[in-house]
């Protein structure tokens, strides 16, 4: 049943991409901005744990992490989060082979063959991460794309859909800072999205694998908005990444963490399915949870990368410096005309916004939130997006506005 669920997923943003692009030669050295792949030197903490348990690859991992993951996942979820110790324990978390494996399985232990008498839906925002509407597809409920536009600060309104639609909702994703336009929830966006999970019993998934990533100032986070709210984690799964905090994408490695009685039933299931961390991967990240020198200069380099980013394009293509996460959202008026002609004429590779949405009127390209748009991966070092970004603002004019 699975596969056939699955094959009426559209291809997937990259494979999109290489259909636009790969039948045409680079302009120039191909440089691609259209992956955020984290970049950087390797934290030599996490090379010297992974050879002192290179023997334990000889077995069988917990499902539930080794003591020592434990310890930290649980300090860094208490620090991070300023939650009293007794708030979390280790019925609270469970490691992940990254944190899409996650976001991606979660959904087989929260979504019921009917909700209201109807087959369930699962609100998600539109542009949103493609692993959402897999996994979404792959329990059989049914999609429901809220647009998050600049008008609602990007972010979805789920408050305004009908109650038709909400009483069928069994989960919500919610990306905080976004993937791709880089915006942050607000501590009374969680409160209104808790509550109407409350209402309508659903579940909050909150992929906040980007919450390490800020700049002004830490964004509001669902653990402790949750807690504060509730005196608990209910309806509340939570998922963090070391791709991005720690910029180890390569680690696979991340947490997901909040009520209990779901981590109870996720970890049942992943017994079945066997996800597990190897015990030296699980070394390595007990000692990045454990580290935040290593995170606060790879904030300060992503920092450093948005200045120059301002000071190459000021205010072209309506640019609004992210409030977190890595990516420029920028409005070039046709995202994949953009793409292909920055390919073609100076071989550097960006996302089409369009590619990560879906479209609110059937048979209408301008309809994708992410039409305007292309996603731009600030993961190089400064002098290539210095150099690849004047090429940008050289070859993309600014957008013509449509009138109203």
């Amino acid at each position: 049943m699975l596969p056939g669920r699955l094959a009426a997923l559209p291809p997937g943003s990259f494979a999109k991409l290489a259909e636009l692009l790969d039948s045409f030669p680079p302009g120039a050295v191909p440089v691609s901005l259209s992956v955020g792949d984290p970049r950087g030197a390797v934290p030599e903490f996490v090379s010297e744990a992974i050879g002192r348990h290179a023997h334990e690859f000889g077995e069988y991992p917990p499902i539930n992490g080794t003591r020592e993951w434990r310890e930290a996942a649980a300090g860094w979820l208490r620090r991070r989060f300023a939650l009293p110790e007794s708030a979390i324990d280790e019925r609270h978390f469970l490691p992940l082979n990254g944190t899409r494996e996650g976001l991606f399985l979660a959904k087989f232990v929260t979504t019921p063959e009917t909700k209201s008498g109807g087959r369930p839906v699962i609100l998600l925002p539109n542009p949103f991460y493609q692993c959402y509407a897999a996994s979404i597809l792959a329990v059989g409920a049914e999609p429901v794309f809220v647009p998050a536009l600049a008008e609602n600060g990007f972010l979805p309104d789920y408050a305004a859909l009908p109650e038709t639609i909400l009483r069928r909702a069994s989960s919500a994703f919610l990306c905080s800072p976004s993937n791709p336009e880089g915006a942050c929830a607000s501590e009374e966006y969680w409160r209104t999205l808790f509550r109407l999970a409350d209402r309508y019993d659903f579940t909050v998934f909150a992929d906040e694998c980007y919450a390490d990533i800020w700049f002004a100032e830490p964004p509001a986070c669902a653990l402790p908005v949750r807690f504060a709210q509730r005196g608990g984690f209910e309806r509340l799964l939570t998922f963090h990444s070391l791709s991005k905090r720690s910029a180890l994408p390569g680690l696979r490695s991340g947490i997901v963490a909040g009520d209990p009685s779901l981590i109870a039933k996720f970890r049942a299931f992943r017994n079945y399915a066997g996800p597990q961390v190897p015990m030296p991967i699980m070394a390595a990240s007990a000692a990045a949870w454990n580290d935040e020198a290593h995170v606060a200069a790879n904030r300060a380099a992503y920092a450093e990368r948005f200045r120059l980013a301002r000071r190459v394009l000021g205010n072209r293509f309506n640019l609004r410096l992210p409030a977190g996460g890595f990516f420029l959202w920028l409005d070039v008026g046709d995202g994949e005309a953009a793409a292909l002609r920055l390919w073609r004429e100076a071989g550097i590779r960006v996302l089409p916004g369009a590619y990560m949405g879906r479209e609110t009127e059937p048979g209408n390209p301008r309809s994708n939130p992410g039409f305007r748009y292309i996603r731009v991966a600030l993961v190089h070092e400064l002098s290539t997006i210095e150099a690849t970004l004047g090429r940008l603002a050289d070859l993309v004019g600014e957008p013509v506005r449509e009138m109203a």
